[in-house]
Protein backbone atom coordinates (compact mmCIF):
# COMPACT_ATOMS: atom_id res chain seq x y z
CA UNK A 1 0.00 0.00 0.00
CA UNK A 2 1.47 3.34 -1.06
CA UNK A 3 0.19 6.05 1.24
CA UNK A 4 -0.27 9.64 0.18
CA UNK A 5 1.04 12.58 2.17
CA UNK A 6 0.44 16.28 2.67
CA UNK A 7 1.52 18.24 -0.38
CA UNK A 8 0.55 15.50 -2.85
CA UNK A 9 -1.96 16.17 -5.60
CA UNK A 10 -5.17 14.37 -4.63
CA UNK A 11 -5.93 11.63 -7.17
CA UNK A 12 -9.01 12.56 -9.20
CA UNK A 13 -11.86 10.11 -9.49
CA UNK A 14 -15.23 9.68 -11.14
CA UNK A 15 -17.63 7.55 -9.10
CA UNK A 16 -21.38 7.00 -8.77
CA UNK A 17 -23.07 8.63 -5.80
CA UNK A 18 -26.02 7.43 -3.73
CA UNK A 19 -28.37 8.73 -6.45
CA UNK A 20 -26.61 6.92 -9.30
CA UNK A 21 -25.04 10.14 -10.66
CA UNK A 22 -21.36 10.53 -11.49
CA UNK A 23 -19.29 12.77 -9.22
CA UNK A 24 -15.68 13.80 -9.76
CA UNK A 25 -13.24 15.28 -7.29
CA UNK A 26 -12.67 17.99 -9.90
CA UNK A 27 -16.30 19.08 -9.34
CA UNK A 28 -15.16 20.51 -5.99
CA UNK A 29 -12.31 22.75 -7.18
CA UNK A 30 -12.59 26.02 -5.25
CA UNK A 31 -13.76 24.26 -2.07
CA UNK A 32 -11.95 22.29 0.56
CA UNK A 33 -12.94 18.63 0.72
CA UNK A 34 -13.07 16.29 3.67
CA UNK A 35 -12.78 12.95 1.88
CA UNK A 36 -13.11 9.83 3.97
CA UNK A 37 -13.02 6.12 3.21
CA UNK A 38 -14.97 3.58 5.22
CA UNK A 39 -15.28 -0.23 4.90
CA UNK A 40 -19.03 -0.85 4.74
CA UNK A 41 -22.20 1.22 4.98
CA UNK A 42 -24.55 0.63 7.90
CA UNK A 43 -22.01 -1.10 10.14
CA UNK A 44 -21.37 0.24 13.63
CA UNK A 45 -18.08 2.09 13.05
CA UNK A 46 -19.12 3.43 9.67
CA UNK A 47 -22.37 4.73 11.13
CA UNK A 48 -20.51 6.47 13.97
CA UNK A 49 -18.20 8.08 11.41
CA UNK A 50 -20.98 9.15 9.02
CA UNK A 51 -23.12 10.55 11.83
CA UNK A 52 -20.17 12.61 13.10
CA UNK A 53 -19.82 14.10 9.62
CA UNK A 54 -23.60 14.66 9.49
CA UNK A 55 -23.57 16.41 12.86
CA UNK A 56 -20.75 18.74 11.74
CA UNK A 57 -22.21 19.31 8.27
CA UNK A 58 -23.40 22.89 8.98
CA UNK A 59 -20.01 23.86 10.42
CA UNK A 60 -18.19 22.30 7.48
CA UNK A 61 -20.43 24.15 5.04
CA UNK A 62 -19.73 27.46 6.85
CA UNK A 63 -16.03 26.77 6.31
CA UNK A 64 -16.62 25.99 2.60
CA UNK A 65 -15.74 22.31 3.10
CA UNK A 66 -17.53 19.61 1.12
CA UNK A 67 -17.83 16.22 2.82
CA UNK A 68 -17.53 13.03 0.75
CA UNK A 69 -17.60 9.45 1.99
CA UNK A 70 -16.34 6.58 -0.18
CA UNK A 71 -16.91 2.85 0.31
CA UNK A 72 -17.09 -0.26 -1.87
CA UNK A 73 -20.89 -0.38 -1.41
CA UNK A 74 -23.26 -0.19 -4.37
CA UNK A 75 -25.15 3.10 -4.88
CA UNK A 76 -28.45 1.52 -3.74
CA UNK A 77 -26.92 0.56 -0.38
CA UNK A 78 -25.46 4.06 -0.05
CA UNK A 79 -28.94 5.51 -0.66
CA UNK A 80 -30.34 3.32 2.16
CA UNK A 81 -27.53 4.43 4.44
CA UNK A 82 -28.10 8.11 3.65
CA UNK A 83 -31.86 7.78 4.18
CA UNK A 84 -31.59 5.73 7.36
CA UNK A 85 -29.19 8.14 9.07
CA UNK A 86 -30.16 11.44 7.44
CA UNK A 87 -26.78 11.94 5.77
CA UNK A 88 -26.87 15.24 3.83
CA UNK A 89 -23.52 14.82 2.08
CA UNK A 90 -22.18 12.87 -0.89
CA UNK A 91 -21.55 9.13 -0.59
CA UNK A 92 -19.65 7.48 -3.43
CA UNK A 93 -19.43 3.87 -4.59
CA UNK A 94 -15.97 2.45 -5.32
CA UNK A 95 -17.00 -1.11 -6.16
CA UNK A 96 -13.87 -1.70 -8.25
CA UNK A 97 -11.54 -0.32 -5.50
CA UNK A 98 -9.64 1.83 -8.02
CA UNK A 99 -10.04 5.05 -6.05
CA UNK A 100 -9.34 3.26 -2.78
CA UNK A 101 -6.11 1.91 -4.29
CA UNK A 102 -5.07 5.34 -5.59
CA UNK A 103 -5.46 6.78 -2.07
CA UNK A 104 -3.59 3.87 -0.48
CA UNK A 105 -6.53 2.66 1.63
CA UNK A 106 -7.17 -0.71 -0.10
CA UNK A 107 -4.76 -3.06 1.60
CA UNK A 108 -4.11 -6.38 3.28
CA UNK A 109 -5.87 -6.67 6.64
CA UNK A 110 -6.34 -9.46 9.14
CA UNK A 111 -9.01 -10.40 11.62
CA UNK A 112 -9.31 -13.50 13.78
CA UNK A 113 -6.20 -14.94 12.13
CA UNK A 114 -7.56 -14.56 8.60
CA UNK A 115 -5.97 -12.31 6.02
CA UNK A 116 -8.03 -10.39 3.45
CA UNK A 117 -8.06 -7.23 1.35
CA UNK A 118 -10.12 -4.36 2.71
CA UNK A 119 -10.50 -0.66 3.29
CA UNK A 120 -8.39 0.98 5.98
CA UNK A 121 -10.62 3.68 7.48
CA UNK A 122 -8.87 6.89 6.46
CA UNK A 123 -9.57 10.54 5.83
CA UNK A 124 -8.02 13.31 3.77
CA UNK A 125 -8.33 17.07 3.87
CA UNK A 126 -7.93 18.50 0.37
CA UNK A 127 -7.55 22.21 -0.37
CA UNK A 128 -9.34 24.32 -2.98
CA UNK A 129 -6.71 23.49 -5.63
CA UNK A 130 -6.85 19.72 -5.10
CA UNK A 131 -3.72 19.40 -2.94
CA UNK A 132 -3.79 17.15 0.13
CA UNK A 133 -3.38 19.27 3.26
CA UNK A 134 -3.49 16.33 5.70
CA UNK A 135 -4.19 12.63 5.70
CA UNK A 136 -5.07 10.26 8.50
CA UNK A 137 -4.73 6.52 7.91
CA UNK A 138 -6.35 4.13 10.40
CA UNK A 139 -8.44 7.00 11.74
CA UNK A 140 -10.91 6.29 14.55
CA UNK A 141 -14.53 6.66 13.35
CA UNK A 142 -15.28 9.49 15.76
CA UNK A 143 -12.01 11.36 15.01
CA UNK A 144 -12.55 12.09 11.31
CA UNK A 145 -14.28 15.44 11.76
CA UNK A 146 -12.36 16.48 14.87
CA UNK A 147 -8.98 16.09 13.15
CA UNK A 148 -10.13 17.92 10.02
CA UNK A 149 -11.64 20.84 11.96
CA UNK A 150 -8.45 21.20 14.03
CA UNK A 151 -6.44 21.47 10.81
CA UNK A 152 -8.87 23.88 9.12
CA UNK A 153 -9.40 26.18 12.07
CA UNK A 154 -5.77 26.64 13.14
Amino acid sequence: MTQLHAGSKAPDFTLLNQDGKYVRLADFVGRKVLLYFYPRAMTWGCTVQACAVRDAFSRLRELNVAAIGISPDAPARLRKFADRDGLPFTLLSDEEYQTSESYGVWTQKSMFGKSFLGIVRSSFLIDEAGIIVACWYKVRPNATVELALEKIEK
